[in-house]
């Protein structure tokens, strides 16, 4: 597929994306010389990092396949980004035909490749939003037509509550999307934390700030991200390193024990 086909108008290719950055961690190939350049300096500044972000990408699949197992046949992956191999409708649809995908980011790349992959998939969809903006999300067309908040609902929040300053109230904006949830449905969320790092990871969240984010992470606690789970029950393990949620072989798990607990990783069922 030719630049052309996926990159939008008017999008500054110059300017390092923290999607394509991720894209790049990942092995994709939606990624640009900035967007490897700032990758490959967040590596250097914290080794291991990108096998982090495979260990968080495992993960969805192995969450999304425990999701469907329990009976849950519609997804909303907020924060989707940039899709690659291994994504919630390839993973739910593979596991269950016709299982439903709602995706959301607000990159207008990745909205225009998520665009181009989900033509002909009559069961999927994406959204370009502000995961701040759970109205306009909620009550979106595409949202309207795939999804059915009478039923149980996955919905996953993977990357993306660091994104979220403390002044915007992440916990109060989880339970937005909380209280439209019918019972029995789930929500799986990673989320950075400082509590296992050194200073590297100081300086590694300051490269990403040369990306075309305006947003800062927020690193936060066990206990603060444990308190995202108010009004669901925590599945076993409880709150773990993302390496060490059900793990089901060695890809599962980082090879730097450090790596595992750099992203807290948990899923809880809605009451």
């Amino acid at each position: 597929m030719v630049q052309s086909e996926w990159i939008p108008s008017g999008v500054d290719i110059s300017v390092p994306s923290v999607a394509r950055t991720y894209d790049y961690m990942l092995g994709g190939a939606h990624n640009f010389a900035v967007d490897r350049a700032l990758g490959e300096r967040i590596e250097s500044m914290m080794p291991g990092l990108r096998n982090a972000a495979r260990v968080n990408r495992a993960f969805l699949g192995r969450v999304v396949r425990f999701m469907v197992d329990r009976g849950v046949r519609q997804f909303l992956d907020i924060g989707s980004g940039i899709p690659t191999v291994g994504n919630v409708h390839e993973v739910a649809q593979a596991a269950a035909p016709g299982a439903r995908v709602l995706y959301v980011d607000r990159d207008p790349v990745a909205v225009a490749h998520s665009e181009l992959m989900l033509l002909g998939n009559d069961d999927a969809a994406v959204v370009q939003a502000d995961m701040r903006e759970p109205d306009v999300i909620l009550n979106s067309d595409a949202a309207r037509r795939l999804l059915d908040f009478d039923q149980p609902i996955g919905v996953l929040m993977l990357l993306m509550l660091h994104w979220v300053p403390d002044d915007a109230d992440p916990h109060a904006l989880v339970a937005r999307y909380r209280d439209a949830l019918a019972p029995g449905s789930y929500l799986a969320v990673t989320h950075v934390t400082g509590d296992n790092q050194g200073e590297n990871l100081a300086d590694a969240t300051d490269a990403i700030k040369q990306s075309n984010s305006p947003d800062q992470v927020n690193l936060r606690s066990h206990a603060e991200i444990t308190r995202m789970f108010d009004g669901f029950d925590l599945v076993d393990p409880g709150l773990v390193g993302c390496g060490e949620w059900r793990p089901g072989g060695p890809g599962d798990i980082a090879a730097e024990p450090d790596m595992n607990m750099l992203v807290y990783a948990g899923v809880g069922r809605k009451r």
